[in-house]
């Protein structure tokens, strides 16, 4: 089946949050303020991908009736 739109966004979006918990994990922040940016800038990457995987499932849902 060849990619939709909203498979090519969530790739993007983990590779975010793959990223930055990479970062994490090397011990790549300087400081806790930096620290406390990149977890937060998790937790936003993966409320996005929670809402691209929603309107995901309700468009196919939508094409297939």
């Amino acid at each position: 089946m060849a990619k939709t739109v909203f498979d090519v966004l969530k790739e993007k979006i983990e590779d975010k949050v793959n990223a930055s918990q990479e970062f994490l994990g090397s011990g790549g922040a300087q400081d806790y303020p930096e620290y406390r940016e990149v977890c937060g800038l998790i937790r936003g990457l993966e409320t996005a991908l929670r809402e691209v995987e929603d309107l995901s499932r309700n468009f196919m849902d939508e094409n297939d009736e």
